[in-house]
């Protein structure tokens, strides 16, 4: 049934263009077919860290990234990195998009950056595109396409990958938590009632033993791109995350993110509006997921509460580095201005779910 697809692109924001003549001469001369037309440049409305563009030069279009505008995190944000990453998953997880070139020289947009192959098709975040019924058996299918996709994701054979050579998946769960802890610390504001207990529980509960698989570590309905009958996953994106660690903490990272129709408003609206999976029925419940996700990899998931309550304090984490830069002046976009609030709300709800098993 034709509908009609979403806009996920808006013209650029004010204090993000990039330099339009100097990346389009970079672009002219650094690929092999040079495109012809001139560059016209796009910006994708989604996503909160790193800028992402469209472009298009005649009938050639991609997509470039590059860090957030300001002073970032040491090793966040780490274009050649993720850009190797798409390079070694892309021929055997076409559902990565393929990487194009990479630069790091700053005098073209004023950051490392680099260019991949533009997707098309649909990502849902908080609505579908008109023209779609929207019934339980869709969304239950879509729900089963996310699962099995990461259960494929996490059955790459690691070891005959280059990410090897940048993954250190011994002690993965002891730095993860360690890590985390320490960013937030670090990028702290507010006074949050319970957060030290919080940081003492999941402290005393890493798991000892922790399996390896390519983890994509911020897998969710939003980075992922559907065909226009949503029965493919035919792009995933944002891999900055990416490494080789624990697959339940990837599974954990996702669930974070699967908000329902019964979860508090809080969790719901914290970025902004219901996602469609708090809006719709038939989207997979937690257990639901859970479930399908053990039977699909055979994976143990009788721990995975640590591994939520780690997910959410995670999620609080980002969000507070977020609000750390907006607090300093150094973004300005106004939807980051209740973001403490969100960061106590899932420091609260991170709480109640370590507090079921205490």
């Amino acid at each position: 049934m034709p509908h009609q697809m979403n806009k996920d692109t808006i013209p650029v924001r004010r204090g993000e263009e990039l330099n339009l003549p100097v990346l389009e001469k970079f672009i002219r001369r650094s690929i092999q077919q040079p495109p012809s037309g001139s560059l016209e440049i796009l910006q994708f409305s989604a996503g909160h860290s790193n800028l992402t563009y469209q472009l298009k030069m005649g009938d050639w279009e991609a997509v470039l990234r590059r860090p957030p505008l300001g002073p970032v995190a040491p090793k966040a944000h780490d274009m050649e990195r993720e850009f190797r990453i798409l390079s070694e998953l892309n021929p055997i997880f076409p559902a990565a998009p393929k990487p194009i070139l990479f630069s790091n020289d700053p005098d073209i947009v004023g950051s490392p950056f680099f260019i991949m192959e533009r997707k098309h098709g649909i990502v849902l975040d908080t609505s579908f595109p008109a023209g779609v019924e929207v019934t339980p058996e869709l969304c239950r299918q879509i729900s089963v396409i996310m699962v099995e996709k990461l259960a494929e994701l996490h059955s790459i054979d690691f070891k005959a990958t280059g990410l090897t050579e940048i993954s250190k998946p011994q002690g993965f769960m002891e730095r993860q938590v360690h890590g985390w802890i320490g960013r937030f610390d670090r990028a702290k504001t507010d006074d949050i009632p319970g957060v030290d207990l919080l940081k003492k529980w999941l402290e005393g509960h890493i798991p000892t033993y922790s399996e390896a698989a390519v983890i994509h570590y911020d897998y969710k309905l939003n980075n992922a791109m559907l065909n226009e009958d949503f029965t493919e996953m035919v792009g995933l994106f944002d891999w900055e995350m990416t490494t080789v660690g624990d697959p339940l903490a990837d599974l954990g990272a996702a669930l974070s993110y699967w908000n329902l129709p019964d979860d508090s408003e809080l969790l719901k609206k914290g970025l902004g509006k219901d996602p469609v999976t708090a809006v719709h029925p038939g989207f997979f419940t937690r257990q639901e997921f859970i479930e399908l996700y053990a039977k699909k990899t055979g994976r143990d998931v009788s721990n995975l509460h640590f591994y939520l309550t780690f997910a959410y304090f995670k999620l609080a984490v980002i969000c507070q580095q977020i609000y750390y830069r907006y607090k300093r002046g150094q973004t300005s976009d106004p939807r980051f201005a209740g973001l403490n609030q969100f960061v106590k709300g899932l420091i609260q709800h991170a709480t109640i779910i370590a507090e079921e098993k205490m």
